[in-house]
């Protein structure tokens, strides 16, 4: 059974897989834009853009409001603060392979000097 917060990962990673939905993120991130203001850059129909809009709110990424006759879309930080929270509980395993890699590569460039 999948857990909830596996799930959201799911969700998180799966979206951010696509490079047109990091560019809404990224274009989200300067402010909240309209679906027509987030299609202009890019060479698709609006129902396409709203189709990666859709993939963006389910994965919570992405809020979209209500005000009068649009429905200005939002960033909503949080999944990717779960991701670096994630991706955190590695860290230190990566840090300590990169420090013994660090370590061989300065044995070898002693021996090559030594040897010279």
């Amino acid at each position: 059974m999948i857990r909830s917060d596996e799930l959201r990962l799911d969700l998180t990673f799966a979206a951010l897989a696509n490079a047109t939905r990091r560019a809404i993120l990224a274009r989200l991130a300067v402010g909240e834009a309209t679906v027509n203001e987030l299609a202009e850059p890019f060479n698709m129909s609006l129902p396409a853009i709203s189709k990666h809009i859709k993939v963006l709110e389910r994965a919570g990424l992405v809020i979209q409001g209500q005000k009068a006759q649009y429905r200005p879309c939002r960033l909503d930080a949080a999944p990717l603060q779960e991701i670096a929270s994630w991706t955190d509980q590695y860290r230190a395993i990566w840090e300590a392979r990169f420090d013994r890699m660090e370590n061989t590569i300065n044995q070898l460039k002693n021996k090559e000097q030594d040897h010279e």
